[in-house]
């Protein structure tokens, strides 16, 4: 046992970030029978709660004022394009005059982390009141600059859930505090950008290159929603629930290193690698799949088109971490509330999900909308579209199952996704590769979900989550628009053969090609997944 439980921590180190975080926890649980901890989180010190500021009179609020039709309306820009979504959060957070508000489950430290870090300093700087809240899980490589951050003048930097010591990779971390297990299993999975109380950005891309289509060897298919009107106060209550909530701890009382502020200034310029006001990102692409432009070119203006509806906006309460019991956990989660729309469809549920893993639960939802008559289509990623493949050997499960049942089946390709110019993620041609990321669903073609959310057990009762449920005809006709591009030129469509097996099928040059065998993968990771499945529990997937 100890023996394989090192060879898998060591097999976690060289895997992708996403992986690597799965996989670091199922390693931890396995040595956890084995090894001692050895620290524990300081002492929370007294510190005074703040709130959101509400919407004055800035540009960017009077530009959401000019634009809403009515106060209870919601209006949503879809940002299905990475490039996009990066420029939004960086025009907003160059144009707002009093308050920003992040919270994110990643911020890498690469190109696309430095220009957002660089551009909340500028905003800091001129004046703006700054409230970042980060999860502690990936910050080894980057809590240096969280610390300086949190040194300048007007902002605050909070880490969600931390770890309390061997801080220097995910797993140092799990093994000095494997008695605390249940806890740090937990993560804030949450994404959320909000500035002036004004607009804000929510859906399911971290801040790192490959959500924003800058990654040259994989960029993930994602969605955002650009959001202003009545959601918007909602969003700050969560915020606040979050920022004040006992499991936020201000970055220095966990990282330390104090120094004086102008040296730490000194020491961000250079961690940021720049010494100069960040830049807007060149060189967009004239319009996304859906028509629209940069945001920023509507900015200008004044007044922004968007696509209305009523909306409400949902979060898992913070607590969620600290709940022994996965049941509790699950009784007031996003997971929850979106299902039970799931389940109320009259005609139709399309879903998007990159980790699916629908477990008893979800397959009976599945069964009893398909008893009643309602269609339903789901766009996964394949094994090899995955940056996650021990997930996949969950979803493999169930594969047959959702096939019997009529469910319409499909696996994003990951070399078609790559090189389909509509859906932007051909920046770097057949040298990357192109995964699903996206967490939405569209119910009876006029009730959308955006958000952090995936279709499994972590979502469910592990993970915090948070999205937005809007209803808008029109906003699910551009949606489905956007699903059906990627399940029709970048999918593989599933079915059961004669004999019960899967079958995938594509068109090449208009034929229809029928593969036996998990498409674009080699026997070795066919065989990876196999021998490791039966070891991986399912509530950690």
């Amino acid at each position: 046992m100890i023996y394989l439980a090192r060879r898998f921590i060591t097999a976690t180190l060289c895997a992708t970030r996403a992986h690597l975080s799965r996989a670091a926890r199922i390693g931890a649980l396995l040595l956890a029978t084995t090894l001692a901890a050895c620290g524990s989180l300081p002492a929370q010190m007294p510190r005074t709660a703040s709130n959101a500021l509400p919407a004055a009179d800035t540009a960017l609020a009077k530009t959401a004022r000019a634009s809403i039709p009515a106060e209870d309306q919601t209006g949503v820009r879809l940002l299905p394009l990475g490039v996009y979504s990066l420029d939004a959060r960086i025009e907003l957070i160059q144009r707002a005059q009093q308050s920003l508000d992040l919270q994110y489950y990643v911020i890498e430290g690469d190109s696309s982390g430095r220009l957002l870090l660089g551009s909340l300093r500028d905003a800091a700087l001129r004046g703006v009141r700054v409230r970042l809240l980060v999860d502690d899980l990936h910050t080894a490589s980057t809590q240096s600059m969280l610390r300086a951050m949190a040194a300048l003048p007007r902002v605050e930097v909070r880490l969600f859930n931390p770890f309390c010591c061997a801080r220097g990779n995910i797993a140092s971390r799990f093994m000095a505090s494997l008695t605390d297990f249940s806890r740090l299993n937990r993560r804030m999975h949450n994404k959320l950008f909000i500035a002036d109380g004004a607009m804000a950005i929510v859906g399911g891309r971290n801040i790192a290159d490959e959500y924003f289509t800058r990654n040259p060897l994989q960029n993930f298919l994602d969605m955002d929603a650009f959001l202003i009107g009545a959601v918007v106060p909602q969003l700050q209550a969560i915020f606040d629930r979050y920022w004040n909530s006992e499991q936020a701890y201000p970055v220095e009382t966990i990282v330390g290193t104090r120094s004086d502020g102008d040296q730490l200034q000194q020491d961000l310029a250079k961690l940021l690698g720049m010494e100069k006001p960040s830049q807007p990102l060149q060189n967009l692409p004239p319009v996304d799949v859906l028509g629209y432009g940069p945001i920023s070119e509507e900015l200008e203006t004044g007044r922004i088109g968007l696509v209305w509806g009523t909306g409400y906006a949902y979060a898992d309460p913070p607590n969620k971490v600290t709940l022994a019991d996965d049941d509790e956990a699950r009784s007031t989660s996003v997971t929850l509330n979106v299902m039970d729309s799931v389940q109320a469809a009259q005609t139709e549920v399309v879903l998007m999900s990159p980790y699916l893993v629908p477990g008893r639960e979800g397959m009976r939802v599945m069964k009893n909308l398909r008893s009643n008559g309602v269609n339903v289509t789901i766009l996964t990623n394949s094994l090899a579209a995955s940056d996650s493949p021990l997930v996949h050997t969950g979803y493999a499960r169930y594969r047959v199952g959702m096939l019997k049942d009529g469910v319409d089946l499909y696996e994003l390709s990951a070399m078609r996704a790559a090189t389909n110019k509509r859906l932007g993620l051909n920046m770097f041609g057949t040298s990357s590769r192109g995964l699903l990321h996206a967490k939405t669903v569209v119910i009876d073609r006029r009730t959308v979900f955006v958000g952090s959310m995936n279709l499994d057990p972590r979502s469910a009762s592990q993970n915090t989550e948070l999205g937005i449920l809007i209803d808008s005809p029109p906003l699910a006709r551009e949606m489905l628009r956007i699903i059906n591009i990627s399940k029709l030129q970048s999918a593989y469509r599933l079915r059961l053969s004669p004999a019960g097996t899967i079958e995938w099928l594509t068109l090449d040059n208009d034929h229809e090609v029928v593969l036996t065998s998990e498409p674009e993968t080699t026997f070795l990771m066919r065989l990876h997944n196999f021998l490791l499945s039966p070891l991986v529990p399912e509530q950690l997937l």
